[in-house]
């Protein structure tokens, strides 16, 4: 696909789209419950619309984890064995969703985001404090964040809420805490798969390189503002975008007409 297949409208629309994912991924998680949708709704093939969201996350990872690093809100010794198990459970995912057939994920996104909205509502996932710890840190480096890695490399939309999550229920992380080590992880997860991504030529980078300015600077606003915001209020807007998102992709798939 090359640039004359691209309006200026759209690619205005579609940073437009990376600036608040980058935004909300880095304070709440989830951004990608708005990327990948929007790319594929943009008639993007889906392998291409995963690729690319791959290229145009990883920015705005990148940015929050650099200043999560810089700011010393996370440390390297603590990330770093994490980070390598995020990476190749999320490598093995990628070469995975290489060889299935992508008419499935026309069913996933729906599902998913249908599922996130669900957790955020239902869950007691709002809590600040920190809890008693259930998984130790090997078994939780191990077999817990490895799944979640192999599941971004495939599919990707709401890992970061997911690492988020599994940081809070398993080792006992305060919210805002186990959000910020999210960001390391799913940069990692981001990378692998958009490695893979690369090599199979599943990359639109037009439309990529235009919503990584959109991450970045999505990314570098939300890095600032997570620990000074309420929780409960980013959840509110992961529950209201989530199901913007999921109504326009049944209407756009010929569901609700």
């Amino acid at each position: 696909m090359d640039i004359a297949n691209f309006s200026v409208e759209l690619l205005l629309f579609l940073f437009f789209i990376a600036t608040i994912a980058g935004l909300i991924d880095t304070l709440a998680g989830g951004g990608g419950l708005i990327s990948l949708p929007a790319l594929i709704l943009s008639g993007i093939p889906p392998l291409a619309a995963l690729g690319t969201n791959k290229l145009q996350s990883s920015m705005g990872t990148a940015t929050a984890t650099y200043l999560m690093f810089k700011n010393r809100r996370i440390s390297w010794r603590e990330s770093r064995p994490l980070m390598q198990s995020a990476f190749i459970g999320a490598a093995i995912g990628a070469i995975a969703v290489q060889f299935i057939n992508t008419d499935i994920l026309s069913f996933v996104i729906p599902l998913v985001l249908l599922l996130i909205v669900v957790y955020f509502v239902a869950s007691p996932f709002m809590k600040k404090q920190k809890n008693k710890s259930h998984v130790s840190s090997n078994n939780y480096k191990n077999f817990v964040v490895p799944p979640i890695g192999f599941y971004d490399g495939m599919f990707g939309p709401g890992t970061g809420s997911f690492f988020a999550l599994a940081g809070v229920s398993c080792r006992g992380h305060d919210l805002i805490k186990s959000t910020a080590i999210a960001k390391s992880l799913n940069f990692a997860t981001n990378i692998a798969s958009l490695i893979i991504f690369l090599a199979a030529g599943q990359v639109v980078w037009v439309i990529g390189l235009t919503m990584m300015l959109g991450q970045s600077i999505g990314a570098y606003f939300g890095a600032h503002f997570l620990f000074k915001i309420n929780p409960s209020y980013l959840r509110i807007i992961v529950v209201v975008m989530s199901m913007g998102m999921l109504i326009k992709y049944s209407y756009a798939m010929g569901w609700l007409s």
